[in-house]
């Protein structure tokens, strides 16, 4: 097992390296995620919205249920049927009891839901963040590339002035960079 993990973790880094050395895809990757991530909130607000309405629905039935049976309550006490009367209320008790625990679910759903619609929120403020972070990158990329070849361009541009005559001011910093290098070098050898 210790080669596929060696490889699953070699495939990781190179995967990570990759997305790294290009930030678009990354972002690219990260966006896409964060769509899968908001359908699936989607997704589970519906089916919560559903399971409110089945326990509305229920509740509204128990509602009904309890009604009539205290109505027969009501009517074997008028008639003087006290073991119907018991049983009744018993009934009623029962279905109170079932009202109740059926409220605490639904409470609880409205919740998951309350909770869910935040995320789902979060979610398209993040991507919207990635979204916009993505078209900066793209035009931080097309930007470089215009740079580049509008720097590699000398060689059609004529020269303001003519490079042997005088003072470049290119060569200057080239000879300064290169002195310094040298420098450095020296100071690693005598360090030594």
């Amino acid at each position: 097992m210790s080669l596929f993990e060696d490889l699953n973790r070699f495939l990781e880094n190179r995967l990570d390296e990759f997305l790294r050395n290009n930030p678009h895809l990354e972002l690219q990757a990260l966006e896409e995620q964060l769509a899968e991530q908001e359908k699936d909130t989607l997704r589970l607000i519906i089916e919560l919205q559903a399971q409110e309405k089945t326990l509305q629905n229920e509740i509204l039935t128990i509602a009904q249920d309890i009604q009539r049976w205290h109505e027969r309550v009501e009517k074997a006490k008028a008639h003087g049927r006290q073991d119907l009367s018991q049983a009744a209320q018993e009934r009623e008790a029962a279905l109170l009891h079932q009202g109740n625990q059926v409220w605490g679910k639904m409470t609880g759903v409205k919740q998951r839901i309350a909770q869910t619609k935040e995320l789902q929120h979060q979610i398209e403020t993040r991507r919207a963040e990635v979204k916009a972070k993505a078209r900066e990158v793209a035009a931080n990329r097309a930007n470089a590339k215009y740079q580049s070849s509008s720097q590699t361009s000398g060689w059609n541009q004529k020269p303001q002035r003519n490079i042997s005559s005088g003072k470049d001011p290119l060569e200057e910093q080239f000879s300064r960079w290169e002195t310094e290098a040298e420098l450095e070098e020296m100071k690693r050898k005598m360090g030594r």
